[in-house]
């Protein structure tokens, strides 16, 4: 693999491995939020105008960020029963047609949330609750995560295509 295309991918890989760190360490508010709702409820009888609204605002972010590292992991859902039956090469093959199509899907996506969150951002956004908390934040995670799987998906794309051990690694 070129040096310059080595540096690009593990640069990405890193950038993607730091959000979905970050969006792990989200589920250290999402637990006492939803602690404090359920006490609020059921013990004092006086539930919360505003703790399943955080909640929920927090895991959109969690569940975006992580997508793009798990791309590299592996870890989304594949056809294994197909895949299983195909030579190595047959299946390197598969993920060279499988690569471009997520950057497309990935981009096309990118283009139309773009606009959406400097929107939301422009006008102030909120979530018109009883609580009624600012959501462009939230809205902004959308692109910013699909530019971060666009990004991991050419990367991954590139290693497919120079053959980055690194890649065949992950993948077995």
């Amino acid at each position: 693999m070129p040096p310059i295309i080595s540096v690009f991918t593990r640069a990405v890989t890193a950038v993607s491995r730091a959000a979905f760190h970050l969006a792990a360490l989200s589920i250290y508010a999402i637990v006492p939020v939803m602690l404090i709702d359920v006490a609020m409820r059921y013990v004092f009888n006086s539930p919360t105008v505003w703790a399943m609204e955080l909640a929920v605002l927090i895991f959109g972010p969690y569940f975006l960020l992580a997508g793009p590292y798990v791309l590299h992991l592996k870890g989304h859902v594949a056809m294994d029963i197909i895949r299983q039956r195909l030579s190595p090469g047959a299946g390197r093959v598969l993920d060279l047609v499988n690569m471009p199509i997520i950057i497309a899907f990935a981009a096309i996506l990118l283009w139309y949330s773009w606009p959406l969150a400097v929107d939301s951002w422009n006008y102030g956004e909120t979530s018109f609750s009883a609580w009624n908390p600012p959501i462009w934040w939230t809205k902004a995670a959308v692109p910013l995560s699909l530019a971060l799987m666009l990004a991991q998906a050419l990367a991954e794309f590139l290693r497919l295509l120079f053959r980055d051990p690194s890649y065949e690694a992950v993948a077995s």
